[in-house]
C-alpha cells in the first residue's frame, strides 16, 4: 500500500514591532507563537510562525524589513500589529497612513489575499507603569488617534480587524498583564489576542 503524505502544515507571517515579537517575555509567550499552539489544539496544524517585528520599529522600519526579508508566498495567515512607535517618537499621521497603507498591500500579497489577513489595533500604553508620569489623556486620544487610521484602512481593504486596545486598557486594574518592564505585556495578556487571531483563522477556515 502507498504510504499517506500527512497533510502539509499551514503557514502563519507576523509583522510589527515589541509586542509581535514579545519584548520582556520568553518566546513562548509571544501572541503568534501563542495562537499557533491554540490552533493547533484545535487540530489547525501551522508551522511555528515567521515573525519580522523589532521593539522600537516605525512603519517605515517595518517596511524597510520587509524589503529585505526572505519571504514566500503564499502564507495561509498575515498578521500586522504597527503604529506605537510612529506615536511615541510624534510621528506624522499622514505618513502612517500612507505607509500603513503600503505594508497592507504587502500583506494582502504575501497572503494571497485580502481575506487572509489580520490586522490587529494599537495597544493603549497610557495605561502601564511607564507611563504613570506622563499625560495619559494625551497618549490614549493619539493612540486612538492612529487607531482611527488603521481602522479605516483595514475596513478599505476588506481585512480582518481585531480591537486589542480595550484589552490592553485593563492592565491599570490587572498587574499580571504588564511584563516585568512595566511597558509591555505579560504571556497573560498576549494569550487574550493569541485566542481572537484564532477565531479569526477558524471563520477563514469555515468559509
Amino acid at each position: 500500500m502507498p504510504i499517506k503524505n500527512n497533510p502539509p502544515y499551514k503557514t502563519y507571517l507576523a509583522l510589527g514591532d515589541s509586542y509581535t515579537i514579545g519584548e520582556s517575555i520568553s518566546p513562548a509567550g509571544r501572541y503568534p507563537v501563542q495562537a499557533v499552539k491554540f490552533l493547533r489544539e484545535r487540530h489547525i496544524l501551522f508551522e511555528e510562525p515567521k515573525i519580522i517585528a523589532t521593539t522600537g520599529w516605525t512603519t517605515s522600519d517595518l517596511l524597510s524589513a520587509i524589503a529585505t526579508a526572505d519571504l514566500s508566498l503564499h502564507y495561509n495567515i498575515v498578521s500586522l500589529l504597527i503604529g506605537v512607535n510612529n506615536q511615541y517618537q510624534g510621528r506624522n499621521k499622514s505618513e502612517y497612513e500612507i505607509e500603513f497603507g503600503e505594508l497592507l498591500k504587502k500583506c494582502i500579497a504575501l497572503a494571497g489575499n485580502s481575506s487572509h489577513v489580520i490586522v490587529l489595533s494599537i495597544p493603549d500604553y497610557s495605561t502601564t507603569p511607564f507611563a504613570r508620569d506622563s499625560d495619559t489623556a494625551f497618549i490614549a486620544s493619539e493612540i486612538n488617534a492612529f487607531n482611527i487610521l488603521n481602522k479605516k484602512i483595514s475596513d478599505a481593504y476588506h481585512v480582518h480587524y481585531i480591537d486589542v486596545t480595550e484589552d490592553s486598557r485593563k492592565t491599570l486594574h490587572d498587574p499580571s498583564l504588564i511584563a516585568d518592564d512595566g511597558l509591555h505585556y505579560s504571556e497573560k495578556e498576549y494569550a487574550i489576542w493569541a485566542k481572537k487571531i484564532v477565531e479569526e483563522v477558524i471563520s477563514m477556515e469555515t468559509k
